[in-house]
């Protein structure tokens, strides 16, 4: 993360391909992630409660815990790499903006309300998968206007 140590990205040629190249693999990774969990574990409520509860008229098993467990400790790694790696880099290229204290904030908290909540999902209550959704795709929305914003602003700024 040497781009928040350099005051000035202009003053090293090679932070603006390397950050071009992050934030084009970060919007890839969110597409990839959707593709992913609705191959997984659904991303509509009907698809993932079958998953996750299983269909006794259809003969489908409901998840294993290890397996949640395991599906569920991916996640939390991989959108902690992504999230502070994201963040880090649209508070670099975006801080300018009043409302990109709000948007980094925004990101955070659905993303660990996602884990929160599918976990509470499957655990305790099933009535907590709506909220799941609603946050599953509101930091993948953030995270992809943040993204699109930072590689906008790294590309067409003059001030960077």
């Amino acid at each position: 993360m040497r781009f928040t140590l350099i005051k000035d990205i202009k003053q090293d040629r090679a932070m603006k391909p390397l950050l071009n190249g992050l934030l084009t693999f970060m919007l890839l990774y969110l597409l990839a992630d959707i593709y992913v969990t609705k191959m997984t574990l659904g991303l509509f409520s009907g698809a993932i409660s079958e998953t996750l509860f299983g269909n006794m008229e259809e003969f489908i098993d409901p998840m294993d815990s290890g397996v949640f467990l395991e599906y569920i400790h991916g996640q939390i790694f991989f959108m902690m790499m992504i999230l502070l790696t994201l963040s880090a880099v649209y508070a670099r290229l975006c801080s300018k903006k009043n409302y990109s204290m709000v948007l980094i904030n925004t990101l955070m908290i659905s993303a660990l309300l996602s884990l929160i909540t599918l976990a509470l999902t499957y655990f305790f209550n099933a009535n907590f998968l709506n909220l799941y959704i609603v946050t599953y795709f509101l930091w993948h929305s953030v995270a992809f206007v943040m993204t699109t914003h930072a590689l906008w602003n790294l590309n067409h700024d003059s001030s960077i």
